[in-house]
């Protein structure tokens, strides 16, 4: 694949498009009626609806070049109204953003592969997918020079996504079929993800903790995320399970599991809580234990295999500078 091409087909028909003699064009003209439930919407927001392969930032581009009708005429405003029973046409194209998903050859840790899906361990340090600062040397470019087929899947097969300096357990797609089940089956909370995590100040109270609280934008810092009263903010449900591990003077080892997936959930709630994670600046963390990144691991994936329909479980091992931090602490992680 060209370095210059991003992939646009929507990949329902599983076509090798570089497969073909003739070149092929980097747009696609995809024709959109907006319906009863985009009524009364902005533009951008509609077409979220309309075109969910891409991002909202992605479409909010495409408005900003012109590459959007409505009912015929050019519409470059993210924010135009659009009634029931508008027409309109939008010609998915590269950006300068999307013509980052090329493909770059990085090592990956890759636990488990079949013609579906497969299962990596990703290290501390790198960006899943790219955006502003990280346009390249991201997971999804590694991706893409794993298995060139992935480029015909909205996000190189990528269904959920760690931070950049979370390490562990991820699961791709591989095939549309696949993707759009493990979207569905994280939708449903069908997909267990536990994580470690190493905190600071020792546990208190019962050892096993539900954490139910919604999480959105911090009203008084927009760079990151808080526990918010959805009466007065903006936010999205969040539960979190946590369990202690193990106290010490210095803090604690806990398990967290995953009900939802929102943007920083554990770091949220466990700040919340008043135990923010080691070197976690962002939410009062404090560098300790030698650690260089938020003391965070995807430790363990279980779900059920969208085709085979066969049980499914891994865990990571404990990376280096996570296990030299519990030594520090005189800690230590029983798997039993």
């Amino acid at each position: 694949m060209k370095n210059s091409r991003f992939i646009i087909s929507s990949g329902l028909d599983g076509e090798d498009l570089d497969d073909r003699a003739d070149p092929v064009p980097d747009v696609e003209l995809r024709q959109l009626i907006f319906g009863k439930s985009q009524h009364g919407l902005r533009l951008d927001q509609a077409l979220v609806g309309l075109v969910p392969e891409f991002s909202r930032s992605y479409l909010q581009q495409l408005i900003g070049a012109g590459a959007v009708t409505v009912n015929r005429l050019p519409s470059c405003k993210a924010s135009t109204r659009v009634t029931a029973a508008d027409l309109g046409m939008i010609e998915l194209r590269p950006t300068p953003q999307s013509e980052a998903f090329k493909a770059e050859a990085m090592a990956l840790d890759i636990i488990y592969q079949d013609a579906h899906l497969l299962v990596l361990n990703k290290p501390a340090g790198l960006v899943v997918h790219p955006a502003p600062g990280n346009w390249s040397g991201t997971l999804l470019n590694g991706l893409l020079a794993h298995d060139a087929g992935v480029a015909n899947l909205p996000r190189a097969g990528i269904v959920h996504r760690l931070d950049k300096d979370t390490s562990g357990l991820m699961v791709v797609a591989r095939t549309r079929p696949a993707m759009d089940a493990l979207i569905r089956a994280i939708a449903a909370r069908e997909i267990g993800r536990q994580y470690l995590a190493l905190a600071h100040h020792p546990w208190s109270g019962a050892s096993q903790r539900q954490v139910d609280q919604p999480i959105g934008r911090d009203p008084r810092n927009r760079l990151r995320m808080a526990v918010v009263d959805m009466g007065k903010h903006p936010g999205k449900l969040a539960k979190t399970d946590i369990a202690l591990l193990q106290n010490c003077e210095q803090g604690c080892l806990l398990r967290c599991t995953l009900h939802t997936g929102r943007t920083h959930q554990i770091r949220v709630h466990l700040a919340w809580l008043g135990h923010p994670l080691l070197s976690d600046e962002l939410y009062g963390g404090a560098a300790a234990a030698g650690l260089q990144r938020q003391a965070l691991h995807a430790r363990q994936l279980k779900f059920i295999h969208p085709v085979t329909q066969e049980a499914m479980l891994f865990r990571s091992e404990l990376p280096a500078d996570f296990c030299h931090a519990l030594r520090l602490w005189g800690l230590s992680y029983n798997d039993a």
